[in-house]
């Protein structure tokens, strides 16, 4: 019975070692997502300002435009003052001109703004884009890594997988079957090591009797509390 027990044991570190992996490789494509989202809020971040940078020179153009033909018709009023013939169409054009004048004069101060804004959100493009650039570098390392170390993972899982055929093999049909009882009761660890006739399971004392004959490897035991199958570890 000893040495059957010492199979269970380490075909439990088998499964034990399997579930660890196992909850690796399901936690790989949670991990690839979110670097993923990562690189896309950054490239949202910076079609945002790029977009916003397109809108501010379309602005500057208009006001450009604008700011051109208003000089346009002041010309034109200027060359008409040549030819008026009264006072008061002379007051009127001239009157007209500085209405002009002082419209454009405003739209001038719009695009010095403008200008402004502009000049600052191709600063914050150009940090952004640094930013992006470099994260994405970083990503795209952080993925390979992650790929690299769930290749290795399903290598060992496939070995594990062999590991336990054999393991399973050398065990008595019977043992299997109340070991695999008692897995389905527990979920986790069915097999416990007794230190010191205390369980190490639940933590619990088991009898003197009980704890007599367990390192006599004579059958097999029953944690009284867990349900657990138990042996001595000296």
């Amino acid at each position: 019975m000893k040495e059957q027990i010492k199979k269970l044991v380490d075909l439990q570190n088998i499964e034990v070692e399997t579930a660890k992996i196992q909850a690796k490789l399901d936690g790989v494509s949670v991990k690839l997502d979110s670097l993923d989202a990562l690189v896309r809020e950054l490239e949202s971040k910076l079609e945002s300002e790029t977009a916003r940078l397109e809108n501010l020179k379309k602005k500057y153009r208009e006001f450009d435009s604008e700011s051109q033909m208003n000089l346009s018709r002041i010309k034109k009023s200027q060359e008409k003052l040549r030819s008026v013939k009264t006072n008061k169409e002379y007051q009127s054009i001239l009157k007209e001109i500085e209405d002009i004048q002082s419209k454009n004069s405003l739209i001038e101060d719009e695009m010095i703004n403008c200008l402004d804004e502009i000049e600052a959100a191709e600063r914050e493009i150009s940090l952004k884009k640094e930013e992006f650039l470099s994260q994405r570098d970083e990503v795209d390392h952080e993925k390979e890594e992650i790929e690299k170390e769930a290749g290795d993972n399903r290598k060992r899982l496939a070995e594990l997988e062999t590991e336990w055929k054999n393991f399973s093999a050398g065990i008595d049909s019977e043992l299997m079957e109340k070991y695999g009882s008692v897995k389905a009761k527990v979920k986790y660890m069915a097999v416990a090591a007794v230190h010191g006739a205390v369980c190490q399971g639940c933590n619990l004392n088991i009898p003197p009797q009980m704890y007599n004959e367990l390192q006599r490897f004579e059958s097999l035991k029953f944690c009284p509390h867990c349900q657990r199958i138990i042996f001595w570890e000296a």
